[in-house]
């Protein structure tokens, strides 16, 4: 079986198994040898939608909730809260919290987006006090917010962009490498971080791969 070493991507990878790639429940097809994510972006929740209600009984939904259960599917998400997405941000929570609340269902992480809305994310986990594990997916944020999100038990995963900082604090047991929307091979993204880090390459990649083998592997 083929860890991935990228978990978080919306491309294909060149090797199949080698990253989780993040799909739509409309778009979700699975290779026999790949790894997947599925949620519902905080981008493509419709204003038509009068609560995480209206998606429990819609149709697709009730599909989504099977698709989570599918063995090549890892982790729910990517989930989030954006204050830049048309939806409101009381019904982003709603179905935040819905897709949060599956994820303990099925027994997978949860990969979190989010834009502007920390306080938000805080009084939910909070309030769903999450078993699974909860990770910020693309942190670019500074040291001092690593550092709150690390207090309440958040995994972060970086990719191309980041403060350098941030990267230096996080624990090598919380600590994850994506490349998202980036066409930059995965492989480098793990030598500047390594670099960054003080860390030898393989030392860094044996560190993140035990950490993805524990958190989605292990359910």
């Amino acid at each position: 079986m083929r860890i991935p070493v990228d978990i978080h991507t919306h491309q294909q990878p060149q090797v199949p198994g080698e990253a989780i790639v993040n799909c739509f429940p409309e778009t979700f097809v699975p290779q026999a040898e790949g790894w997947y994510s599925v949620g519902i972006h905080p981008w493509y929740i419709t204003s038509s939608v009068a609560s995480a209600v209206g998606f429990v009984l819609n149709n697709r939904t009730m599909h989504f909730e099977e698709l989570l259960r599918h063995p090549r599917v890892l982790a729910v998400g990517e989930a989030g809260l954006d204050k830049l997405a048309e939806a409101p941000l009381t019904l982003q929570m709603e179905v935040f919290e819905y897709q949060a609340r599956l994820a303990e269902e099925v027994d997978k992480p949860l990969i979190i987006h989010l834009v502007r809305a920390v306080d938000e994310l805080l009084k939910l986990k909070l309030k769903i006090r999450p078993v699974k594990p909860w990770i910020i997916h693309g942190f670019r944020g500074k040291a001092a917010l690593a550092e709150e999100y690390l207090r309440h038990g958040f995994y972060l995963s970086f990719g191309e962009k980041y403060q350098e900082e941030a990267l230096r604090i996080v624990p090598p047991k919380r600590l994850f490498i994506e490349t998202d929307e980036s066409t930059t091979p995965v492989g480098l993204l793990y030598e500047r971080a390594a670099e960054i880090r003080e860390t030898p390459l393989e030392e860094l990649r044996e560190t993140i791969r035990r950490n993805v083998g524990e958190i989605f592997f292990r359910q």
